[in-house]
């Protein structure tokens, strides 16, 4: 049974600009594949440099011109809680459209990415008002004080594996705090993206205060960059090209960059965990939801020794229970592989850790049968080493690496990572010990007795080393939104008359 037609959905495609889509055909277009089928469904138009500069100065003349960075903040939370009503209202089109393309399951999509995303426009929404700067303490006949401002046009670029959800960890904090936003999402999966732009001019945002353009990286991606308008960036991906884009951001400002990047979050299970079968469900849970295809991925399970023949069948009977299948039908519980070359990826990396003296305990190929969708096997890799590639290189798929340990300076020492610093998650029923390990972890989130965000906006995300730099989600994103201005102003404490 399928929960729609994929055959069926209507799909806006082109840049969406001045309040409408542009589906003009003077571009390169790019195919626009389904993972679950592997059936090309749309060709987007990609934006070159020109276009790039001509949306980019639309938003700036927009946010100049209309009084959206002025109004009063409470009237900006009007439109922007609007905004979340109509994305609720409009649940089921959106849940279809984002999971038809990404490896995002349509239930998936409805009962967690859609309240997710109205809840990060709420919660952003009621900061708008929140930031007021401060008076300093200044000598007696002099009055200091700190004001705060929005940068101007922020560019945006977002992550194919969760669409929305990541669109409005960069557009909600942006547009609350008074700024513009040019946001490229991932041309894997574009349509979602397109669709939240226009139910925010619906919503009442002023026209050109949030466009898209469909494009590569490469192209459209490095145009929005370094473009001289644009006066921050924000980018949710991979590592490397969080540096390509740090350099860019360097060479035409500088301007500041928020970078949420890759991981290689460690799972530490120690024998005195509260409830071992709960641990085991979590840690499976953790490397296979959206098919291991989230950068907090818990994808190095870091297990005591003595707990080791017990956990890992708990692990394997939980990958059993997974249904691989298209994202529309009603049983999938294990989705695609984003495409053909990502699955590749894996499977190479894989072979490689095998070669290297690793012992594959459970899958490890791709899963058959299925047309041309792209599947791949949850996987369970016993490493030798901790320069195994498995460990060293994020492979965005369902592939768990083991390691044990005996004692909890060896635990801390394996959860180590030369390169990631993103999350963790530890299992304990110590309390002095998950204290140590909030100490001893070099990560943005570690997570006590349990894995994963939860809809508390409140608490920021983030990476320390190469898994990133500043803060998504929490008053921090939104205060990363807004730059400071200092004011002194000198007065006579004695005036004559």
């Amino acid at each position: 049974m399928a929960y729609y037609n994929p055959d069926e959905i209507a799909i806006p495609n082109g840049h969406f600009s001045h309040g409408q889509l542009d589906s003009s055909t003077g571009h390169e277009r790019h195919a626009v594949t389904r993972p679950s089928d592997g059936v090309v469904y749309a060709e987007i138009p990609i934006a070159d440099g020109p276009y790039v500069d001509r949306v980019v100065r639309a938003s700036y003349e927009s946010f100049r011109s209309s009084d959206w960075a002025t109004r009063a903040p409470r009237d900006r939370a009007k439109v922007l809680m609007r905004w979340a009503e109509l994305v609720e209202d409009n649940c089921q089109y959106l849940a279809q459209l984002e999971s038809l393309g990404s490896s995002r399951t349509y239930q998936d999509v409805l009962q967690w990415d859609i309240p997710y995303v109205a809840d990060t426009i709420r919660f952003f929404a009621e900061m708008a008002d929140k930031d007021g700067g401060y008076v300093g303490t200044t000598q007696s006949n002099r009055f200091g004080m700190v004001v705060t401002e929005p940068y101007g046009v922020v560019g945006a670029i977002t992550p194919w594996n969760f669409p929305m959800s990541m669109a409005m960890w960069k557009a909600a904090p942006a547009l609350a705090a008074g700024n513009a936003v040019v946001m490229k999402p991932s041309e894997l999966t574009p349509f979602s993206t397109l669709c939240l732009a226009q139910l925010a001019i619906d919503a009442g945002l002023p026209n050109n205060m949030f466009n898209v353009v469909l494009g590569t990286g490469q192209v459209t991606g490095a145009a929005l960059c370094e473009h001289p308008l644009v006066s921050r960036v924000t980018f949710t991906g991979s590592t490397q090209t969080g540096a390509n884009i740090m350099s860019a951001c360097a060479l035409t400002g500088p301007k500041p960059a928020t970078l949420e990047l890759g991981g290689k979050s460690p799972q530490i299970v120690f024998a005195d965990a509260p409830d071992i079968e709960l641990a085991a469900s979590m840690v499976a849970k953790a490397i296979t939801g959206n098919a291991g295809q989230v950068c907090v991925s818990g994808s190095r399970l870091i297990i005591e020794q003595a707990l080791y023949e017990q956990f890992i069948p708990l692990i394997i009977a939980h990958f059993k229970q997974l249904i691989a299948g298209k994202t529309w039908e009603q049983n999938t519980t294990l989705g695609p592989i984003i495409s053909e070359q990502q699955l590749s990826r894996i499977e190479s990396i894989i072979q490689k850790s095998i070669s290297d003296g690793s012992q594959c305990l459970y899958g490890g190929e791709r899963i058959i049968g299925h047309e041309c969708g792209t599947y791949f096997q949850p996987t369970i890799l016993k490493v030798t080493g901790c320069d195994d590639i498995a460990i060293m290189q994020e492979i965005f798929g369902p592939v768990l690496t083991v390691q044990t340990f005996t004692s909890e300076q060896e635990a801390w020492q394996l959860a180590s990572h030369n390169t990631y610093g993103l999350a963790a998650g530890v299992h304990t029923s110590n309390l002095d010990r998950a204290l140590r390990a909030v100490r001893n972890i070099e990560a943005g989130s570690v997570w006590i007795n349990r894995y994963g965000r939860t809809f508390d906006h409140i608490m920021p995300t983030g990476g320390y080393k190469c898994s990133g730099i500043g803060k998504d989600i929490g008053k921090e994103a939104f205060e990363e939104n807004r730059r400071s201005k200092t004011v002194m102003i000198d007065f006579d404490l004695n005036p004559s008359n």
